[in-house]
């Protein structure tokens, strides 16, 4: 036996109970014997009807039978690795790269590596029934694995583990080799939406010469992608897209694919202020997003969404998917596939900025899942003036995929017809199986990062060679020139008409002297007032409920299932609840709690989402408890008797910047949902720093829209150290202008209440920041009445009640916490000369309110602002620029580089400290 194969050495009964062990679960066997077995289940004829393992485990075979069958069996077995190889690694050796010579990867495809030559070219192998073919020779095989593996379409596919996935897609890139079958029609509209991308960018080059406009040049081919795959997706039942892109090639798209005017483009180039400069500041050109109604071709109305984005490009991916996720919700609550997401990134970004990472993680989360994303990748194979080889250790700026396992296609982007069918690729493979899918589409970039930049200082190889290539139009009309499909005449046909519409529409765009701005979702926002003012902002808001309906609710939230066993102190805490709600005395998580319970009974929904927000990270809230057994989860607030809205609250992924953009992408879609976003830590916001400087304080002035995200921030000096006292109240309130948003410090569970309840039922729409306490979510001073949250409303400041104003000399103005440790030191001292204002709502600083309680202490003549924080943090700054009322001496910590010292001693010390400075204007720290 030792003169055959490797097969050979091992005993037949080895390969019968291996055969035996594929057949009862394929899966638990070695890949390789897997498809060595799958291949020969195909070939049982040839050999008699029975399989060579059955023949090889015969005790009547002949040791030369045994032989010839066993060097079968080596090259089939050699083919079939052949097969697995160009499955594995074929995308390393595609023809994808336009403009590029292909990095060298080993080890190759070639022959040699598989234990195979030349000589077996003509020979017929069994093997090919794996790829779906007759039985068929070595060099039909190679042509095939080519044509599918190593053309304009590399596939990476391999890494998933689902069998039935993997099967799919190896039948659907069977088909055709991995090539489209388009009509005559159908390439000639492909054409002529090459043409669209290619002529609008060639007159934009034209008339507003070297101004930045991250043209689409050397991508061009996503125009007929795009359009192709909005079509198609009409046709399976998509009824809404939501797409989010980076600066480049986002004009042409505005333009050819949801038919943005292109007069409003050419205003824009021309630097024309907005038709009403009182509304909003407005952003650069490609920023800007749309929402658009589409007819399709078939004649199904479809609703586009490009959202708006600033620089930080890969930020308006998770909003866009917190947008999806919305209008899932809302519109298509039991199909989540009727709303795609579409997200476009550059290759440096996605390889480069974290949140992608933190997007991915979230694709098939409860909380934050759509039903699949088509990721397309705009290649230009450098980001801003780096090379990839500089922008990357991973081989794909796409590697991020394999997070997901999701399928990447990398695609020639000169190749329209194999980008086209790369898209429709991706379209089924979302729609058959729910997950994301990603396209790497491989072009390059005409110019330098922008137009006026010179990009041959940092590659002058290969601009010589972008200098002489065609343009993506050009390479296939010669192509469909050939074949027969058009004549001489056609492209010029349709780059005359084309130009001539955007001639007319130039003429006509110098005639106004306004730029148009479409409103982004409008639809959504119908109902609300544009842009309200500080004025609006301070008006009283009716937040009163009923006490009847509110004792049902406190009822309802404050008794467990009986059916179902709990642990202990989960009974012992809802019971608790109850006899909060019987004595009269409520603390804050039942203050928050109704606040929910009375906006689910008037029909709004409510949506919190961060980490740990089931149970709060404090573990006050306990929306959701479980089951002591089963870990059921019993959500209380699901169940209310008169329950018009939905509650639904999700502990998060371990992440801020990715889980507040998409949270404040479902409030932007879903503006009749009180959206909530809840950091662990207050400071933990600064991850998601980016989205608060570019979307949560500036997104109304630059783009107009609308959006109420409640951020709620724990925020207290309770000797935790620095990482956990401070929710950077500064740096909010440095960013509060005009009416950009609410910045609240409430101390009573009554004021929470009236506050997350003020924020739905106003008629506009402002994001709420929300400095939330930690100690005194069980201080026993910090408790509400019923009446308070049935018939109060929010009070913007609390003035002091537990003293005689006339006796009052020193008037202190302070927020949250700090109150409580305040009032603490003024009985301890007995001191009755002191009172506290606590100014609940920083911004807008209700400055009427504080007028009126300044002027009701006649005797008052010392003036103090008192914080926790050190000086150059907290609100001490803020008050200064815009508390002119009076003249403020400031009780604080002096200024440090970190919020709070690490030492409990320390940090008690320099507590007590800052109290002191209150009741003693001579000390100063």
């Amino acid at each position: 036996m030792d003169r055959f194969s490797f097969l050979n050495a091992a005993h037949t009964e080895f390969f019968a109970d291996l055969y035996d062990q594929y057949l009862e679960n394929p899966d638990s066997v070695e890949p390789s014997w897997r498809s060595f077995f799958q291949g020969y289940d195909f070939g049982a004829s040839a050999y008699g009807g029975t399989s060579p393992v059955e023949q090889m485990a015969s005790a009547a075979i002949s040791d030369q039978d045994f032989s010839k069958i066993s060097d079968k069996l080596q090259k089939e077995f050699n083919v079939l690795k052949l097969i697995d190889g160009y499955r594995t690694r074929g995308h390393l050796f595609t023809k994808t790269n336009p403009v590029r010579e292909r990095r060298v990867f080993t080890p190759s495809l070639d022959l040699s590596n598989f234990g195979l030559s030349d000589s077996d070219l003509q020979t017929t192998f069994d093997a090919a029934k794996v790829m779906y073919l007759e039985p068929s020779t070595l060099e039909e095989i190679l042509k095939h694995l080519n044509r599918i593996y190593c053309a304009s379409i590399g596939v990476e596919y391999m890494y998933i583990r689902d069998p039935e996935v993997r099967g799919w897609i190896q039948e659907k890139i069977g088909v055709n080799d991995n090539r489209p079958k388009f009509s005559p029609e159908q390439k000639k509209h492909i054409l002529s939406k090459l043409n669209e991308a290619v002529s609008f960018e060639n007159f934009l080059h034209t008339k507003y010469v070297g101004q930045k406009r991250f043209s689409l040049e050397g991508g061009e081919s996503l125009i007929p992608a795009l359009d192709a795959l909005i079509e198609s997706a009409a046709e399976k039942g998509v009824e809404q897209f939501v797409m989010g892109m980076a600066h480049r090639g986002r004009l042409n798209v505005l333009a050819n694919i949801f038919g943005k005017n292109t007069q409003d483009i050419f205003s824009e180039f021309d630097g024309k202020d907005y038709d009403d400069d009182a509304l909003f500041d407005g952003d650069v050109k490609y920023h800007l997003g749309l929402t658009s109604d589409r007819r399709t071709e078939s004649g199904k109305s479809i609703n586009l969404n490009l959202a708006p984005n600033p620089s930080h490009l890969e930020t308006v991916g998770g909003v866009i998917e917190g947008i999806t996720r919305a209008k899932q919700d809302r519109y298509f609550p039991n199909d989540a596939s009727k709303v795609l997401p579409i997200a476009v990134h550059g290759d440096a970004a996605v390889a480069g900025q974290g949140i992608v990472y933190e997007i991915v993680q979230m694709a098939k989360l409860d909380g934050y899942k759509t039903a699949g994303t088509i990721h397309i990748v705009i290649n230009n194979q450098v980001g801003f003036t780096t090379n990839y080889l500089d922008a990357r250790s991973s081989t794909y700026c796409t590697d991020i995929a394999k997070v997901t396992l999701s399928p990447v296609l990398h695609v020639n982007a000169d190749d329209a017809e194999a980008v086209v069918h790369a898209m429709l690729f991706a379209l089924d493979y979302r729609m058959k199986f729910g997950g994301d899918v990603f396209i790497d589409l491989l072009g390059y970039r005409k110019y330098g990062h922008n137009e006026g930049d010179e990009p041959r200082f940092t590659q002058p190889k290969l601009y010589k060679i972008l200098a002489k290539h065609q343009n993506p139009r050009d390479i296939y009309a010669a192509q469909l020139l050939a074949d027969g499909i058009i004549d001489n005449t056609f492209v010029k046909g349709l780059e005359d008409t084309y130009k001539a519409l955007l001639e007319e529409n130039l003429e006509a765009s110098r005639k106004k002297d306004l730029t148009i701005i479409t409103p982004f979702m409008q639809n959504e926002w119908q109902d609300y007032k544009v842009q309200a003012g500080q004025k609006q902002m301070l008006e009283p808001v009716e937040t009163t409920f009923a006490a009847d309906k509110l004792a049902e609710i406190a009822k309802h939230i404050t008794e467990l299932p009986a059916d179902k066993k709990f642990i202990s102190k989960i009974t012992k805490l809802i019971n608790d609840r109850k006899s909060m709600w019987e004595s009269d005395k409520l603390d804050w998580a039942m203050g928050e709690l109704l606040a929910y319970g009375t906006l689910l009974t008037e029909g709004y929904d409510v949506r919190i989402s961060g980490q740990d927000v089931e149970r709060g990270t404090f573990s006050h809230r306990h929306a959701v408890v479980k089951v002591e057994d089963s870990e059921e989860e019993v959500i209380l607030l699901q169940t209310l008797k008169e329950q018009k809205g939905k509650f639904n609250i999700f502990n998060s992924l371990l992440s801020e910047y990715g889980v507040v953009a998409f949270d404040y992408g479902y409030a932007l879609a879903s503006p009749k949902t009180l959206t909530i976003w809840e950091a662990q830590f207050g400071d933990f916001s600064n991850g998601a720093q980016i989205m608060i400087d570019q979307y949560i304080s500036a997104a109304e002035d630059k783009w107009n829209n609308q959006n109420g995200l409640v951020m709620l921030l724990p925020h207290g000096y309770e000797g935790q150290g620095a990482e956990h006292s401070s929710a950077r109240m500064e740096r909010y309130l440095q960013m509060c202008a005009n009416e950009n948003m609410f910045v609240a410090d409430c101390t009573t569970p009554a004021n929470i209440y009236h506050l997350l309840r003020r924020q739905m039922k106003t008629n506009f729409r402002k994001p709420l920041i929300v400095f939330t306490p930690k100690s005194l979510l069980r201080h026993p001073l910090v408790v509400s009445t019923k009446d308070e949250l049935a018939n109060g409303k929010f009070q913007e400041t609390i003035d002091d009640a537990f003293v005689n104003k006339a006796d009052v000399k020193t008037l202190v103005f302070c927020t949250g916490k700090f109150y409580y440790d305040l009032l603490a030191e003024r009985e301890n001292n007995g001191r009755k000369d002191v009172a506290f204002v606590r100014i609940e709502q920083l911004f807008p600083l209700p400055v009427d309110q504080l007028k009126d309680i300044i002027a009701s202490y006649p005797n008052a003549t010392d003036y103090v602002w008192a914080q926790e924080e050190p000086r150059n943090m907290g609100a001490y700054s803020y008050m200064l620029m815009n508390f002119d009322l009076v003249k403020l001496r400031v009780a604080s910590l002096k200024a440090y580089s970190a919020p709070a010292a690490g030492s409990y001693a320390r940090s008690k010390k320099r507590h007590a400290a800052a109290i002191a400075m209150v009741f003693d204007k001579d000390l100063f720290n």
